[in-house]
């Protein structure tokens, strides 16, 4: 487990940064949904109250992120802040963050953040970032004097379920001699792309925690692209309503019509209605033929990079991450 510097260790009434554990989450979604209703009432958005997560996706978020799970706790012992840090290879990235509204403005906040970026930096990530409600001027401006400085939007589309002639290969579906071979195919694949990228540990998180399946496109016996996909319910006490598509790989950028064929299938055969995948916009050719398949924007959020350890894009094919749970 990577050690974070305790420069940390205690910051106006606070201690941490503690590696948040399961038996944690209720305290963790109190905090969660406290945050960002505030944070909504502040925007003027009086009426909104955020409900808590799936506990299932924050043990998939908990058992990614590992030691990079963070919190911080108050003087009565109860979370007053939590950083839930993720890294897939080269690649690291925040989220979710929360402050509960009492302890903000005394810098627990800045300390998450700054926590974040050194144990992403302790690991070897060059690429360093989060998301946020890009109308929110109060969390740019905060996020960028620590460093981070605004990019491209992250625009959330769907696409509706749709039938096709066969079934998705999936990888949940492989015989136990295969999967080994065909997860190792899809590290491949992603280095060819982006050298230093790895989703491994969340393609097996996945399936064990029973939260989805990656949809496997094939070009001949080789694997072309593929895509992660949970179609657990976000929030707590839900039915199942999407597809979301978490990471998303293809060798070819012309491959994304076929992908596309094979998630409305997957997701009209487990029952829900819509695929959702959350569109880096940099990828302005691949948005542009979502937007002509019939896919209706739903959400945008603004990305933001550590200077100096901004995102590339692959020359060639598509590599969606998406950095949210």
């Amino acid at each position: 487990m990577m050690a974070v510097a305790r420069n940390w260790r205690q910051v106006h009434q606070a201690e941490g940064p503690f590696v948040a554990r399961r038996e944690d989450i209720p305290a963790l979604n109190r905090v969660f949904s406290d945050a960002f209703t505030d944070r909504y009432r502040r925007d003027g958005m009086v009426g909104v109250r955020v409900p808590f997560l799936n506990p299932s996706i924050w043990r998939y978020a908990l058992d990614d992120a590992g030691s990079g799970a963070m919190l911080w706790r108050g003087e009565r012992g109860d979370v007053a802040a939590f950083n839930v840090v993720h890294r897939s290879g080269v690649e690291g990235w925040m989220g979710p963050l929360a402050v509960r509204p009492e302890s903000q403005g005394a810098g627990i906040g800045k300390a998450a953040v700054r926590a974040g970026i050194e144990w992403l930096r302790q690991g070897g990530a060059t690429v360093v970032g989060l998301e946020t409600m890009p109308r929110t001027m109060d969390n740019i401006g905060f996020y960028s004097a620590l460093g981070l400085v605004p990019g491209r939007l992250t625009l959330t589309l769907t696409l509706d379920a749709a039938p096709t002639d066969r079934a998705a290969p999936l990888l949940g579906r492989l015989p136990l001699r295969l999967r080994d071979d065909v997860v190792d195919e899809c590290r491949v694949l992603l280095d060819g792309l982006l050298p230093g990228y790895d989703f491994t540990r969340e393609l097996l998180l996945t399936d064990h925690l029973a939260l989805g399946d990656t949809v496997l496109l094939h070009r001949g016996n080789a694997v072309a692209g593929y895509a992660l996909c949970h179609t657990a319910p976000l929030v707590e006490g839900r039915v199942r309503e999407e597809l979301r598509v978490l990471k998303l790989v293809l060798a070819r950028d012309g491959d994304l019509d076929a992908m596309m064929m094979l998630l409305a299938d997957y997701a009209r055969r487990t029952g829900v209605r819509r695929v959702a995948m959350r569109v880096q916009g940099g990828y302005v050719t691949a948005y542009e033929r979502l937007i002509a398949m019939g896919a209706r924007v739903r959400w945008t959020d603004l990305r933001m990079t550590l200077s100096g350890a901004d995102e590339v894009m692959p020359t060639g094919g598509i590599v969606w991450s998406n950095w949210e749970v």
